[in-house]
């Protein structure tokens, strides 16, 4: 779940807070209470209770509830985040009101009413973000779905595409004259690559070192077809056990290149797949010369759509004048408990 605050979640905070703060001025006005508790109180416990629910939103809930699962801790810290600031705001209180000082709760009582001091304000928006919070996570699944849905009969299509085949037809068929030594090479490549993506149509996520093998199937095809047009070089520089992408992810990426480039005169176009312990990034030169070859990808938007269930990190993109750079967050499965 994204637990970031966002444009709508503060327009309800606002809401809140502000019928909340009216209320209260009316109960103090009906109890009669001294101008500096309306000044100190009321906006002390909205900003407290505010802090509250930043510290859960953006620390808590993402740490040890979503990443580490460890809720012992987020209860624990939870409770003295609670008592921290009740107890600032209940003394602030307690000045205000001119409470008799030698008359102040003990220290257990003080503990139990510092809790229950902001549980309130803080809990009643807390858990009117977490329901909005679930139901945009439920509407953002069904609609990643979906779309997810519509893009498979597009996929499966462009992956038995005839003009995709009929090229490498071509291909082997001029091979078979010239090298047949690499023509076997390359009739046993396509098939491992035909095999993959039956496989794993319906797998959402698949083995990083899966998905390199697949790569460098589909580079020895590229290279074959266009010869020395492209320069592809895979940089390894993190173990590829435990480590996931999303099916199908770097046959976007690399057909992505193929597809926006052509090799002109100033050379080939050099493309390099990094992976990192995090991140697996295509970068390729750009030449001015465009391809119009069809893709068979689900492309960088669907690409997109799918890390947004997958994981919280996004695609970047970075496009400049010579080169084209595709940053994809490398998914790690947490086994849970």
């Amino acid at each position: 779940m994204n637990t970031r605050l966002n444009k709508s979640d503060y327009l309800v905070i606002i809401i809140v807070y502000a019928v909340t703060i009216i209320f209260n001025c009316f109960d103090y006005y009906r109890s009669e209470n001294a101008l500096i508790e309306y000044l100190i109180d009321i906006p002390l416990a909205a900003i407290f209770s505010f802090a509250i629910i930043l510290i859960f939103m953006y620390w808590l809930i993402p740490s040890y509830v979503v990443k580490k699962k460890k809720y012992v801790h987020f209860v624990f810290f939870g409770l003295i985040i609670l008592c921290f600031f009740g107890a600032i705001d209940f003394v602030s209180g307690y000045w205000t009101g001119n409470g008799d000082w030698s008359k102040f709760p003990k220290w257990y009582d003080f503990l139990l009413q510092s809790f229950f001091r902001l549980s309130d304000d803080a809990g009643f928006v807390f858990g009117i973000l977490l329901a909005k919070k679930f139901y945009e996570g439920q509407a953002q699944f069904f609609n990643v779905q979906k779309q997810q849905k519509d893009n498979e009969l597009k996929l499966l299509r462009s992956q038995i595409d005839p003009h995709f085949l009929f090229n490498n037809l071509n291909t082997l068929d001029a091979l078979i004259d010239s090298d047949t030594i690499k023509a076997k090479e390359y009739i046993n490549r396509l098939s491992l690559i035909y095999r993959y993506l039956i496989q794993t149509k319906d797998a959402e996520v698949m083995e990083l070192s899966e998905e390199i093998a697949f790569a460098e199937n589909y580079i020895f095809l590229i290279e074959t077809r266009f010869g020395n047009d492209y320069n592809f070089k895979i940089k390894r520089e993190t173990l590829l056990s435990d480590k996931f992408l999303p099916t199908g992810s770097i046959q976007t990426l690399l057909e992505n290149v193929v597809k926006h480039n052509k090799a002109d005169h100033n050379g080939p176009i050099d493309v390099v797949v990094a992976i990192e312990k995090q991140w697996l990034t295509v970068i390729n030169t750009k030449s001015k010369i465009k391809s119009f070859e069809e893709s068979f990808g689900t492309g960088l938007k669907n690409l997109k759509s799918r890390y947004k269930l997958l994981s919280d990190l996004e695609v970047q993109i970075i496009n400049t004048d010579s080169k084209f750079k595709v940053s994809i967050p490398i998914v790690q499965l947490s086994n849970e408990s």
